[in-house]
């Protein structure tokens, strides 16, 4: 099992107290770029992950997308030792694509007409062995037209969001996902998404240990604010099991800088999972829109 635990976080002005902004990394820090992921499985699944970033935060030229923002070490004030940190932080949300042009993603990140609107849906914002984050291909920028399905609720903690993009999607599958019954308990599990806002992260070693609730399971996932949306996929059979949610806090203080906060891998309380089989008519949804 993993021994140490780095946390990172990302306030996202738009969420509301009950958006669970916070994660945490459990063990030691899985996070992988892109460049630096050998398991093809893992890499096709990055494929069809996608970051919501501001259309304000995007400038296009020619066939090229250019994505600004600041750096995560300058946004959190991170202390040296904390990894990234000269990464650009432009990602608010995370999501994945579930058939050609419709994706996922946490309910707290597209509330309303507004969110959808306000946010492109960035494929390839990730740092690869040849290109650096802040770079896309012109079409891999793709735009939310319609909230298919939306449910943020308080009592049960119901989170997620079924959203139609503006065209198919091209250069890459949609994911697999579970369409009935429950993941096991300790079921291995790994994370794709974006977390604190940073390019295309992979974080592996982790499971189920919460598997109680019929809304969401408990995992060690390492994750963080920007994380919500993100798929989290079953290792053993590479379908997803469902949407990273809530989580631990992430930061504390050390002298005049931030450093990420530490857990064990049962420890603090936990990252929220909304079960993929949990969004109503979803196998029906991705059915009508092959």
């Amino acid at each position: 099992m993993k021994k140490t635990i780095l946390a990172i976080t990302l306030i996202i002005s738009m969420m509301s107290a009950y958006g669970a902004r916070d994660k945490v990394i459990y063990g030691e820090d899985d996070r992988r770029d892109i460049k630096d992921v050998t398991n093809q499985d893992y890499l096709r699944m990055a494929k069809s992950t996608a970051a919501m970033i501001s259309h304000s935060s995007i400038e296009f030229n020619g066939e090229t997308a250019t994505i600004s923002g600041s750096t995560l070490g300058s946004r959190r004030n991170l202390c040296a030792s904390e990894p990234f940190r000269d990464q650009l932080a432009s990602a608010n949300c995370s999501g994945f694509l579930v058939a050609p042009d419709v994706l996922v993603t946490a309910g707290h990140c597209i509330r309303s007409d507004f969110s959808c609107k306000s946010y492109a849906w960035v494929f390839d914002y990730a740092v690869t062995a040849d290109k650096a984050e802040h770079t896309v291909p012109k079409n891999s920028v793709y735009r939310c037209t319609k909230i298919i399905k939306q449910v943020l609720d308080r009592s049960t903690k119901d989170d997620f969001a079924v959203i139609k993009l503006d065209r198919k999607v091209t250069g890459r599958a949609p994911v697999a996902v579970r369409t009935e019954g429950k993941v096991a308990d300790y079921t291995p599990l790994v994370v794709i998404g974006h977390p604190s806002g940073l390019p295309t992260k992979v974080a592996d070693g982790a499971y189920v240990r919460g598997n109680t609730n019929s809304t969401y399971f408990v995992s060690n996932l390492d994750t963080y604010g920007g994380n919500s949306g993100s798929a989290v996929f079953n290792v053993d059979t590479g379908i997803v099991e469902g949407i990273l949610v809530r989580g631990e806090t992430d930061y504390v203080r050390r002298g005049g800088c931030t450093v990420s906060n530490k857990c064990s891998d049962e420890g603090c309380r936990g990252e929220d999972v909304t079960r993929i089989t949990n969004i109503p008519g979803l196998a029906e949804i991705i059915a009508e829109n092959q």
